[in-house]
């Protein structure tokens, strides 16, 4: 799999479309740490680490709806295998004029758009959300 976080976003999006309440990913460090950061800003419900039919380890994502309609109408890869995009602090985009957030790994680790800003630190911008 060349891009996880992607085919992470993919499942979401996609079970959000058959109207899921979970969905199951393959388990890494950088997916749950983009998945902590979702959960703070009240986009799923949660998340808990277990095991798939095969016994490896993985992700089980609890998605959120509001009145039958997801919580998350858009979900974006910005950075890509192919293509990495780095921004500084000042360059950090506000995603729908701040109401929704971009998920940005940093030196200090994985964090919201508003978290970076706060402590003035930039880096790779993975993925929006509205």
């Amino acid at each position: 799999m060349n891009d996880p976080i992607g085919d992470m976003l993919t499942r979401i999006r996609n079970s959000q479309m058959r109207g899921k309440s979970t969905v199951m990913t393959p388990a890494s460090k950088l997916r749950k740490r983009v998945l902590e950061v979702m959960a703070d800003e009240g986009y799923i419900r949660g998340f808990e680490e277990s095991t798939d039919a095969a016994g490896h380890p993985a992700i089980e994502i609890s998605l959120k709806y509001y009145e039958g309609e997801p919580v998350i109408r858009e979900l974006k890869r910005v950075s890509k295998p192919g293509r990495r995009v780095y921004m500084g602090v000042n360059d950090i985009p506000q995603v729908r004029q701040g109401l929704g957030v971009s998920i940005v790994s940093t030196s200090k680790g994985v964090m919201s758009d508003a978290n970076a800003r706060s402590q003035n630190v930039g880096g790779e911008v993975l993925c929006t959300l509205f």
